[in-house]
């Protein structure tokens, strides 16, 4: 008798923090593309549902979103799912190719859920960047012909066909352009020595590099490359590795060393010392984490590392000799970020508290519960359980959501 009043008491304590509602693995799929109007018709959800209209007003539906901003509403008098605010997919979604905002659609009196996902799908709107608008070079005349030079990447933030295909270099009769694709997929512009130099006849030279997308039309961006040619010593530094690699924690503490790079040049005295520096256009984020040494090249971790974050920095290095002028050397470094069980599990209410009858049947739905973990792999798997002291169990639903649901009567 005692026990049964402890249960009595436990589910009158849960009368105002339940809801009893049936629960339903039904998916619904829109696809629309990004920017759309503000009050256009993405579907007919009421329908896709096999929801009578009439019946919308009095079962209270709405959507829930996981994103917390409500980009989407319905008509209750249509039941037409209405585009609520602007969707941009790049900042959504960044650089993913697949772009997908989840939705839980929730019926009241009974409860239902249903799960909507939205596929927003890119439209050309953003055309190649430049960070810079121009670009200066300096080149010794003695330099070789074949002899690369990195050029600034231009930047698109659209994906798929509508994002970065191609440059192109003004017509000269000394450079030709070269078009590199590292293993991210980023294509990166390179000037070569198509001709040898001669300071005395031309000491400037003016080119328009210019960075296309794929889209229709096709939009671009351009930068003024200005390679000024200048007299120096005949070696330049040379790297050991054309790429270097490695892989660091991302717990790994301020001053922790994660690899040196190492150039030699050829030349003597003031003209073969050398000193290192990241290249001319590190982004401010690999500049935040890292340093490097100019002496010894030895790159060290100097802020914090969140794998959840970025994962991987992808930056250039240069080797400069002391001559007069200097030349330099480049080569590129990839900084994998390892990922540990830094986030603690998120479990999230997902249902409005509401009252449970004394007489509920076993296997009556009281609330639904989403959990999350931001890491990556075994450490981003949840499990979820709950005492056997309680009179409830948890049903899987989809992805990382369950129903709580009775797991034995109330009554006396």
């Amino acid at each position: 008798m005692r026990r049964m009043g402890a249960w009595k008491q436990t589910a009158l304590w849960l009368l105002f923090f339940s809801v009893l509602w049936s629960t339903t693995g039904a998916q619904i799929r829109y696809t629309i593309p990004e920017e759309l109007k503000e009050g256009s018709v993405v579907g007919n959800i009421a329908k896709d549902i096999g929801l009578d209209i009439i019946h919308l007003a009095n079962r209270k539906l709405r959507i829930a979103s996981d994103s917390g901003t409500q980009f989407f509403s319905v008509d209750t008098r249509s039941g037409e799912l209405i585009v609520n605010g602007r969707i941009d997919r790049e900042a959504l979604c960044g650089q993913s190719d697949s772009c997908l905002m989840p939705l839980q659609l929730i019926i009241e009196d009974p409860l239902q859920l249903y799960r909507v996902n939205i596929e927003i799908q890119d439209i050309n709107d953003n055309a190649p960047n430049f960070h810079t608008k121009d670009n200066i070079l300096k080149i010794a005349e003695s330099v070789a012909v074949g002899a690369k030079f990195p050029l600034e990447s231009a930047e698109d933030l659209d994906v798929g066909s509508n994002s970065l295909k191609s440059y192109a270099l003004s017509n000269n009769g000394f450079f030709r352009l070269n078009v590199k694709t590292l293993e991210d997929g980023k294509k990166v512009p390179e000037l070569i020595i198509d001709k040898p130099l001669d300071r005395e006849k031309q000491s400037v030279h003016k080119l328009i590099l210019t960075a296309l997308d794929g889209g229709d039309p096709v939009k671009s961006g351009t930068i003024m490359i200005q390679v000024i040619v200048q007299d120096t010593n005949d070696n330049e530094p040379k790297f050991e590795q054309s790429q270097y690699k490695a892989s660091v924690l991302e717990s790994t503490k301020p001053g922790s060393s994660v690899l040196t790079v190492k150039a030699t040049d050829l030349d003597e005295g003031l003209n073969g010392e050398i000193q290192y520096f990241f290249g001319a256009h590190t982004p401010d984020a690999v500049k935040k984490c890292f340093n490097i040494n100019t002496d010894t090249g030895d790159i060290t971790v100097i802020g914090r590392l969140d794998y959840e974050v970025t994962k991987l920095y992808t930056f250039d290095v240069c080797a400069k000799d002391k001559g007069s002028p200097e030349q330099e050397g480049h080569s590129s470094v990839r900084i994998h970020i390892i990922d540990e069980n830094d986030n603690i599990p998120e479990i999230i209410l997902t249902s409005l508290p509401s009252p449970v009858s004394e007489n509920a049947s076993v296997g009556t739905v009281v609330a639904l519960i989403n959990v999350k973990d931001l890491d990556s792999g075994d450490n981003g798997k949840v499990n979820l359980t709950i005492s056997n002291r309680f009179p409830f169990k948890l049903k899987p639903a989809f992805d990382n959501h369950y129903s709580l649901v009775t797991d034995s009567t109330f009554g006396p």
